[in-house]
């Protein structure tokens, strides 16, 4: 098994028995929960695990030799098999997909930034427990002591989370006659203005799509859209899935407007908890590209890419998802054009 990345969003609360693990760990979680955080808990028990009652119908059919998910109106339990488990570094990322922060209780063999809990008689760690950032002793102030803690390392981990950016090239472009993405609009082609709008403001900037290319950015890393699936979404999605933890900016191939003022405006709107950044115009509109997608987005928009919702704007229906109003000076950059009238409509307009 391999280990957990330890600049994740994940904490191990670790100590001997009774050294109050579970009591930290149910004070921590409210208060996270009320700051806009969801949080994942696992549990680690050395003496198996008691979450149903023999001859229930589910108890019998997981000794029938079959993994179980228990469905009720407001929750759901899964119960697996040694032969199904997927292991910790697994189960994290999987957690993680759909989690701001995973707290572990235990498993303190892992090599994950750990909470140490002191019992009553003050125990030293084992000498082989590694990665211990926070000790706290016995009957201190411990969930203010980890709540700082924790607050601190999670805004550390998530201002070090990678930002990408990609350029969607995919589209037909019937209504412009030709690729939008090599057309020019003051000098400069739309697909590589759009691209220098982004690159001070990312680590990387990719394409993706099946279009031509201007031959100014062909050494861009170019990926493939996602096979049935429409729309923008079908590059988004390529986009994710390709690096899955990395934040990322969206920006069509057809914004001539686009600039690195804007870029950097979205980019100061991203807050821990929130999941995506989808601006609003002024008059009401949910701007889906020129937006940021978070990692915890993807399964979103891949269940909404299964339900064949294609628009990303669909999106801002979830919580987790911000969606700040324009300001006055930048909300040009967010047009689009689709015919070469609206072209020559944009270049007049900003002479």
């Amino acid at each position: 098994m391999s280990e957990p990345d330890a600049s994740l969003p994940v904490v191990a609360v670790c100590g001997f028995k009774n050294s109050g693990k579970t009591t930290l760990i149910e004070g921590l979680v409210p208060i996270l929960r009320d700051e806009g955080l969801v949080v994942a808990v696992i549990k680690h028990d050395t003496h198996g695990l008691q979450i149903d009652h023999e001859g229930k119908d589910s108890d019998r059919l997981f000794k029938s030799g079959a993994d179980v998910m228990v469905r009720g109106p407001n929750e759901s339990l899964t119960r697996l098999h040694p032969w199904s488990d997927r292991g910790l570094d697994r189960s994290l990322a999987a957690l993680l997909e759909n989690h701001d922060l995973v707290l572990v209780e235990g498993h303190k063999e892992m090599p994950l930034p750990k909470i140490w809990l002191h019992g009553r008689g003050q125990e030293q760690p084992p000498v082989d427990v590694g990665a211990i950032e926070l000790e706290l002793a016995w009957g201190a102030n411990r969930i203010a002591a980890a709540t700082g803690w924790i607050r601190q390392r999670l805004a550390a981990v998530w201002r070090h989370r990678e930002v990408r950016g990609v350029v969607l090239i995919g589209g037909a472009s019937r209504r412009m006659g030709k690729p939008k993405q090599i057309m020019r609009h003051g000098g400069i082609t739309m697909a590589e203005r759009a691209v220098e709008a982004m690159r001070p403001q990312v680590e990387q900037v990719v394409l993706a799509g099946s279009g031509p290319v201007p031959d100014e950015i062909r050494d861009l890393h170019r990926l493939p859209d996602v096979p049935e699936v429409a729309g923008p979404l079908a590059g988004l999605l390529s986009a994710m899935r390709w690096a899955p933890e990395s934040a990322w900016v969206v920006a069509a191939c057809d914004m001539p407007r686009i600039e690195g003022e804007a870029v950097r405006w979205l980019l100061e709107q991203r807050r821990l908890g929130t999941w995506a950044v989808l601006p609003r115009s002024r008059s009401g509109k949910i701007e889906a590209l020129l937006a940021v997608y978070e990692p915890q987005s993807r399964p979103l928009l891949e269940a909404q890419a299964a339900a064949g919702r294609w628009g990303p704007r669909h999106l801002a229906e979830n919580e987790r998802v911000l969606c700040p109003t324009l300001p006055a000076e930048l909300a040009e950059a967010w047009t689009n054009v689709n015919t070469p009238e609206e072209i020559r409509d944009s270049l007049h307009s900003h002479v």
